[in-house]
């Protein structure tokens, strides 16, 4: 569906337009001035759905700035802007395409137009929300409204972006969205780790681990389990190994990280 009206204006060829020196994004005309270019700018980081992406398709965890906008100059406007920094970038037409792609594994960070045919923006971060997808969503619109932009934020939304854009407001969004994505990613990563090396104590050992880092001595954990104090010992000193832990304050830290209870 063509948006109604669109605020960012095509720069002629060899001119420079008013917005452009405001700071404002200037949409790209094609190298022709016939229309604009669908075609991939060689490192850029765009093609068609389906391809590879400059030959080579980014790695799962390699941060990519997914763009999502049904209008074809808005997304290669986009593109072209996200492209200039050296960031690897991947443009969709709809929310359903992008969908198509995502398995919750790839990393980076969303930007979205609002209003699109089929799911909306505000669907596709609900969508992405109800898969249990972490990726930080920055949501654009020609036409917000307090309500929606409330919306798309409580839903976890970087920001709520009305158009024109700054260009420099939509790259300090998109890197601080990435940051996000990546220091998120990061403390998943090392919750796995903690996991994995809770899962390789016996039962006793973590009966004993619960107890320790509840603040009880050998003694008490001794007498709570029926047990001398010298088989608590050579329990805590497993657990300290399995944990590859050197301190009981490390070890607090590692049992509270993965309990239900912990946030990102």
């Amino acid at each position: 569906m063509k948006m109604p009206q669109r605020n960012l204006q095509a720069v002629p060829a060899r001119a420079t337009s008013p917005a452009a020196r405001a700071g404002q994004l200037p949409s790209v005309r094609a190298a022709g001035e016939s229309g604009w270019s669908e075609q991939p700018v060689r490192g850029s980081g765009y093609a068609p759905r389906g391809q590879q992406r400059d030959g080579v398709r980014p790695a799962p965890l390699t941060p990519t700035v997914y763009i999502v906008d049904d209008d074809t100059e808005m997304r290669e406007t986009l593109r072209s802007l996200v492209s200039s920094v050296n960031l690897p970038v991947e443009t969709y037409a709809s929310a359903q395409e992008f969908l198509e792609t995502q398995n919750g594994g790839r990393a980076g960070c969303l930007v979205v137009d609002l209003r699109m045919p089929g799911l909306s923006g505000i669907d596709l971060q609900d969508e992405l929300v109800a898969r249990g997808m972490t990726l930080p969503v920055i949501m654009i619109s020609g036409y917000g409204d307090v309500t929606t932009a409330a919306r798309a934020m409580r839903a976890g939304a970087i920001d709520f972006l009305e158009k024109p854009i700054s260009r420099q407001l939509l790259l300090d969004r998109v890197r601080e969205a990435l940051e996000v994505d990546r220091q998120r990613r990061r403390a998943e990563a090392e919750r796995a780790e903690v996991a994995a090396r809770v899962a390789r104590l016996t039962p006793r050992e973590r009966q004993v681990m619960e107890l320790v880092v509840s603040g009880n001595t050998n003694k008490v954990i001794a007498i709570d389990l029926g047990l001398c104090e010298k088989t608590v010992e050579v329990h805590r000193a497993h657990v300290m190994e399995k944990m590859k832990v050197q301190s009981l304050a490390e070890l607090v830290r590692l049992a509270i990280l993965v309990r239900p209870s912990a946030t990102p």
